[in-house]
């Protein structure tokens, strides 16, 4: 090709250094995002810097993915067992003693009951809870009122006498 002529479209550029990414990566990938690794712990892994394992997400679609797909497994999973952390569950188990001696081997089952922590935060993530309070409408503070039982009652019955006269 002479020096005025341009490459044609199919012609790939042959300037830059070649690419360290190989197709084994995919797999690597995988199953480190299901351990949950940031891009800065996929580069250190890869001895890359951070911006070429952005530039792989976007030159190889296929890297990108797997990325994506061991984040959402991970995160499936994570979410079954904040799940059954928040709901209480129950497992079978063997427990082991020695009696007279001799060890004796006997099948229970364990229950967990449910962890009001884990709840709230399966509520908070999937029911968008908060835990702040704003106490603020329109520019006004609320002020928030503590009313006990009693003082609940009291006013029930005022008012229910009220209403007989």
């Amino acid at each position: 090709m002479a020096k005025d002529e341009k490459p044609e479209q199919n012609e790939k550029h042959a300037g830059g250094r070649p690419s360290c990414y190989r197709e084994t990566y995919q797999e690597q990938v995988y199953k480190l995002a299901l351990l949950g690794a940031t891009d800065k712990e996929l580069a250190d892994f890869f001895d890359v810097c951070e911006a070429t394992i952005n530039e792989w997400k976007k030159v190889f679609p296929e890297f990108s993915e797997s990325i994506k797909r061991g984040k959402i497994q991970a995160d499936v999973e994570v979410a079954e067992k904040l799940f059954h952390r928040a709901t209480g569950y129950t497992h079978p188990e063997e427990k082991i003693f020695c009696h007279d001696g001799k060890i004796v081997r006997a099948a229970t089952t364990k229950h967990y009951p449910p962890d009001t922590g884990a709840a709230f935060i399966w509520l908070k993530n999937r029911r968008m809870w908060t835990d702040r309070t704003d106490f603020t409408s329109g520019g006004e503070k609320i002020v928030p009122q503590i009313v006990t039982y009693a003082d609940a009652t009291k006013k029930q019955v005022k008012e229910s006498n009220d209403d007989t006269k």
